[in-house]
């Protein structure tokens, strides 16, 4: 049976129609087996702002995705459900990003935290508004989960991620993260910033059981990260230049695919960061760095998790944000999350198969 919000001559070779719900698909939620929620936060970027946009720029260019899958049949019977942008997350995370711009070039321009009780104070207020959303989204994330449904979190920066990722830790106790980013994202409160973009899996690990945290992409990183990916026995990194190497050496992508998928449990959560990506699928992403996975690489990954026998459960994708003068990113974007929608759905089907 379609979604009871299809109409029943519902043509998928047709328009897409802009109606609100990513990729138009628009189920009630209590009838979903899939949901989105939208984070459009970005308080703590420490370079480009604007991933706060992301959400919408991603949902505006998903009408643009053609509905068919080598994978899933009739994919436009997937019940997928949008949940509405709390209101005024967008405009407070604007607002306060002016602030905490100020913070940061502050401490850019060599300031000392210890030296100003104003940032001190901001600082202070900063992190408690990001406690506030990420608990709001952890909890929404959690009532779905309970509900029986999956989630899929379009952000906003990567932090964002943190919220579900607890959720999912509770629910699924056997879980492994596939992180793919450019960042390894394990510094310890970056800037001063509990809940930084920058501090998310690290964030992950201390607050969270995931049995696995295996990386790929990771290509720009600090000394410290580096060692600690060396250290700890739960992370897996892939450093980009082991990837490069790997193929200049002459050998396939499989047979790398099959190091990354070996290392992962039988659930798995992906949180992608978009800048993971070759920055010319994403140049105006917060952080862009040179190298990177090609579109088709991070897909066939995708792909290949799901034939290993393992389920995709719960998904992210982050850091999108708009350009000056096209929706490109945005477009990649939608086809980034359409892939991470198909292999949540097959999860779902092989669960219930």
């Amino acid at each position: 049976m379609p979604p009871m919000s299809l109409p029943p001559d519902f043509d998928p070779n047709a328009i897409g129609v802009k109606n609100g719900a990513f990729f138009g698909l628009d189920t009630p939620v209590d009838q979903a087996e899939i949901v989105f929620q939208s984070v459009p936060w970005d308080i703590t970027t420490s370079y480009r702002p604007g991933t706060r946009n992301g959400p919408e720029l991603i949902l505006d260019c998903s009408t643009q995705v053609d509905l068919y899958s080598r994978d899933v049949e009739k994919p436009w019977l997937m019940k997928l459900a949008t949940i509405p942008v709390p209101e005024g997350m967008r405009e407070a995370s604007a607002q306060l990003r002016a602030e905490t711009e100020q913070y940061i070039e502050f401490l850019e321009q060599g300031g000392e935290l210890q030296d100003s009780p104003e940032h001190q104070r901001n600082l202070v207020r900063f992190n408690a508004e990001c406690s506030r959303v990420h608990q709001e989204m952890r909890e929404q994330t959690a009532r779905q989960l309970q509900a029986g449904r999956a989630v899929i979190t379009v952000g906003g920066d990567h932090s964002c991620a943190e919220g579900p990722i607890q959720a999912y830790a509770e629910k699924f106790p056997n879980l492994s993260i596939l992180h793919i980013d450019a960042h390894a994202d394990l510094r310890i409160a970056y800037e001063g910033f509990t809940y930084s973009h920058a501090s998310i899996m690290d964030r992950v690990l201390e607050t969270t059981g995931v049995k696995k945290l295996v990386q790929l992409g990771i290509r720009d990183v600090s000394p410290g990260e580096v060692e600690r990916t060396q250290q700890d026995p739960r992370i897996r990194t892939f450093f980009d230049w082991d990837l490069k190497d790997h193929l200049q050496n002459g050998n396939s992508y499989r047979a790398f695919m099959e190091q990354i998928i070996s290392e992962l449990t039988s659930d798995v959560y992906v949180s992608f960061d978009i800048d993971g990506l070759d920055p010319k699928l994403c140049p105006s992403t917060g952080t862009p760095v040179p190298g990177g996975l090609e579109f088709e690489q991070a897909t066939a990954l995708i792909r290949a998790i799901t034939q290993s026998g393992r389920r995709i459960v719960g998904a992210d994708l982050l850091e999108v944000a708009p350009g000056e003068n096209d929706d490109w990113d945005g477009n990649v974007g939608a086809r980034i999350l359409y892939a991470l929608t198909l292999a949540v759905y097959q999860g779902i089907q092989k669960k219930s198969g």
